[in-house]
């Protein structure tokens, strides 16, 4: 999944000063999750800001962060990218999207995430069609925060954004399928739910049937996580569906989705 070479230490203290100071540059992206846990964001944000020459976005953007109720790296994340979302309009700027969506650091590739996500002004068939590059980036993280940046855009277009989700399935990387499934789990990971899928997951079908065999490990725990999601509210969907599926498609792909979907109606 992540293509970066250079190998991450294991804990905080074991990252070199010489990497940390160039990971709160963002000349360099993280290599693992203690690394992304351990940049310092606002200094990052005070480098990113100092050489593209918008240090007049640093105040209001600190005083963002400080406000909030609980400060974690997605938290801070966030803020930051709202932030800038909202500099950006105040500034009639158009090009500090473009320049944080291709930058180095993969923190600040996942900011642009939320300027897109984020912006009222833009249509679902919009939101989704800006993110489609991130869904796709080679780093862990700028694909996790990518789904999560629109989570609530999809939510409240649900109709719609399935419908397009559907032709993402189609897709020949697997970042881009595993996007139309992880943003649309009923539950998820550190998200709000969606209730309307609990109570119907049979709306996710567009998505689901074309990925009910699919050959990437990546999108087959989705997949199966998807339907595991689904089976606390509709144990009975996810039982048929799983029955239907190994008749239609008895390959080890779909045994692996299947195993993974049923694991808490097995649990019980």
């Amino acid at each position: 999944m992540n293509e970066i070479k250079r190998k991450g230490a294991r804990s905080t203290k074991d990252i070199p000063a010489s990497i940390l100071e160039q990971l709160n540059k963002g000349e360099i992206e993280t290599a693992n999750l203690v690394e992304w846990l351990a940049v310092n964001q606002v200094k990052l944000l005070e480098n990113v800001l100092k050489e593209s020459d918008r240090m007049e976005y640093l105040e209001p953007i600190l005083t963002d962060i400080r406000n909030l109720k609980k400060q974690t790296v997605n938290t801070i994340n966030e803020a930051i990218g709202t932030g800038i979302l909202a500099e950006s309009i105040l500034n009639n700027d158009s090009d500090i999207l473009s320049i944080i969506s291709r930058h180095k650091s993969d923190l600040v590739r996942c900011w642009s995430a939320y300027v897109i996500g984020k912006n009222a002004a833009l249509s679902i068939e919009e939101i989704l069609e800006q993110i489609q590059f991130l869904a796709a980036d080679k780093h862990f993280g700028v694909r996790e925060i990518s789904w999560l940046a629109v989570r609530s855009s999809i939510l409240n277009n649900l109709d719609k954004s399935l419908e397009i989700l559907s032709k993402w399935t189609l897709n020949e990387d697997e970042n881009i399928k595993r996007f139309a499934t992880e943003a649309t789990r009923p539950r998820g990971v550190w998200c709000e739910h969606i209730d309307t899928l609990k109570k119907q997951p049979e709306l996710g079908l567009k998505i689901l049937e074309s990925l009910k065999s699919d050959s990437s490990k990546y999108v087959q725990d989705s997949v199966g996580n998807w339907l595991n999601d689904a089976s606390k509210t509709r144990p009975d969907f996810v039982k048929d569906l799983c029955g239907k599926w190994q008749i239609e498609s008895p390959t080890k792909e779909t045994a692996y989705i299947v195993k993974k979907a049923l694991r808490t109606i097995e649990k019980s």
